[in-house]
């Protein structure tokens, strides 16, 4: 017999099951390399983006792995993750339902872009755009619905990325990663919403085929990771 305590003790573990592949495996990523640095396994300074590392000693993992921590376990990480899991969720719930390889695409669009700033801003762990990025374009294309924040403040969603950034502020972090973020997810959303519907406009940015042959179905369906 399940009782109710059991049965709410079930639901996170229901709610992970059930969370698209894409978000889940991204948020399960970046929670288990942050354990394995809070746990002594591995250090900050082995996932770290390093240019002349990566193209000068060929370690390519620096490329993803920079996109993995979001810093040690704190409050601050507490929220990315939250807005991460949630925003990334609604992402591929929504706009991006039964279109993987598109989602996987702008994974790959925003890291390649990220990386390419990085460089030049000098950020060595680039994983807290990601949640940035992800929150523009969902609030770009639902820039009218009703968002409460921190429980007390209500506006439209158009305004949440800013209102991110009036956050980090709050806690004395640095915006710039949260602008980069933004930066990117204002470059997909032109190129992939704006752009193709202008008067003699094009479509740039096209889902390579390899990747539609390895994650979507014929018939259009979704690769689920079960």
């Amino acid at each position: 017999m399940f009782n109710k305590s059991h049965a709410m003790a079930l639901s996170p573990v229901r709610l992970y099951l059930q969370t698209p592949a894409v978000t889940r495996v991204y948020v399960t990523a970046c929670v288990l390399t942050t354990a394995a640095v809070q746990l002594g396994l591995i250090t900050p300074l082995q996932l770290a983006f390093n240019p002349q590392l990566v193209f000068r000693e060929w370690q390519i993992w620096r490329l993803i792995t920079n996109f993995l921590f979001f810093g040690s376990l704190s409050f601050g990480f507490l929220i990315n993750i939250i807005f991460l899991f949630r925003y990334c969720r609604l992402l591929e719930e929504g706009c991006f339902r039964r279109r993987t390889a598109d989602f996987v695409f702008l994974f790959l669009f925003g890291g390649v872009l990220m990386t390419v700033m990085g460089v030049f801003t000098d950020q060595v762990f680039l994983g807290q755009s990601f949640p940035s990025m992800l929150v523009y374009v969902w609030s770009r294309r639902n820039p009218l619905l009703k968002i409460h924040f921190l429980g007390f403040l209500s506006f439209h969603a158009r305004f949440l990325p800013w209102g991110l950034v009036a956050f980090s502020l709050m806690l004395g972090n640095s915006i710039v990663v949260d602008v980069l973020g933004i930066m990117v997810g204002q470059t997909y959303f032109y190129l992939e919403d704006v752009l193709p519907n202008q008067p003699g406009g094009w479509k740039l940015l096209r889902t390579p085929h390899i990747l539609r042959s390895v994650l979507d179905h014929q018939e259009g369906e979704p690769l689920m990771l079960r």
